[in-house]
C-alpha cells in the first residue's frame, strides 16, 4: 500500500487523522492498494463548498473511486471489499448473512446506543421500542454474542466487518464508552497485531502529531 500524490490516482481518500477516517485508513491498508489522500481540516475547509459537493454532511471520511462518491464508514468498508475482491475482505455473496448483519448492526444500533450513552441521552422504558437499539445494555450483550461466537464476526476469516467492529471496540474500550469484557479483549487481541492496522495507525498518529499537514 502506498499513498500517492498523483492526481491521476483513481482512488481518493478524504480524511482527518482525528476522525473516523482511521477506520477507512485501516481498510485501505488491508487492501494493499495505492490511493491519494486529501487531508481536510475541521472548520472552514470541511464546510467549504468544494468539499460539500463531495459530502453535503461536511464530515469525513469520504471516498471517491473512479468518479463515484462513497461516504459513511460502514458503506466505504463494504464498497472497498467489493471493489477490490482479490483482497478477500468479503465472504462469497451466498455466504454474507453474518457479514451484513454485524457490519450494519455496528453502524446502526451500536453506534446510536454508544453515542446516546456518551451524550447522556436517556431513553425511557416506554421509548425503548422506538429506538433501534432498545437499550444500551442489550446492545452490548448482543455485541458480545457477535464477537464470541466465532474467531471473526463473519465466520472463520477476517473481513471488512472486523475492520469496522474492531475499530468500534478499540475506541470504545479505550475511552470508556464500551465496557471492557473478556470476550471483547479476546476478539480485539486477534486484530491488534495485523500489519495493516499497525501501518495505518502509524500514518494517522504521525499526521495527528503534525499540525502543519495540508493536502
Amino acid at each position: 500500500m502506498a499513498i500517492t500524490e498523483s492526481r491521476e490516482c483513481d482512488l481518493v481518500f478524504y480524511t482527518n487523522p482525528m476522525s473516523r477516517g482511521r477506520i477507512v485508513r485501516w481498510m485501505l491498508a488491508e487492501l494493499g492498494t495505492d490511493y491519494r489522500q486529501v487531508l481536510v481540516d475541521y472548520g472552514a475547509q470541511m464546510k467549504a463548498s468544494d468539499y460539500l459537493a463531495i459530502n453535503p454532511m461536511g464530515k469525513v471520511p469520504a471516498l471517491v473511486h473512479r468518479g463515484r462518491v462513497v461516504t459513511e464508514c460502514a458503506a466505504i468498508c463494504a464498497y472497498l471489499a467489493d471493489a477490490f475482491p482479490d483482497a478477500g475482505l468479503a465472504p462469497e455473496p451466498t455466504d454474507r448473512a453474518a457479514y451484513y448483519r454485524w457490519l450494519f448492526f455496528a453502524a446502526g444500533p451500536l453506534e446510536a446506543a454508544v453515542m446516546d450513552r456518551v451524550l447522556n441521552v436517556a431513553v425511557s422504558k416506554d421509548q425503548e421500542r422506538m429506538v433501534g437499539y432498545g437499550t444500551y445494555e442489550k446492545t452490548i450483550d448482543t455485541l458480545t454474542t457477535a464477537v464470541s461466537a466465532t474467531d471473526y464476526v463473519a465466520g472463520g476469516r477476517f473481513t471488512a466487518a472486523d475492520v469496522y467492529i474492531g475499530s468500534h471496540l478499540m475506541w470504545g474500550m479505550e475511552f470508556g464508552s464500551i465496557p471492557t469484557r473478556p470476550e471483547f479483549e479476546t476478539y480485539v487481541a486477534r486484530l491488534l497485531n495485523r500489519p495493516a492496522l499497525i501501518a495505518a495507525k502509524a500514518v494517522d498518529d504521525n499526521l495527528a502529531g503534525d499540525s502543519t499537514n495540508t493536502e
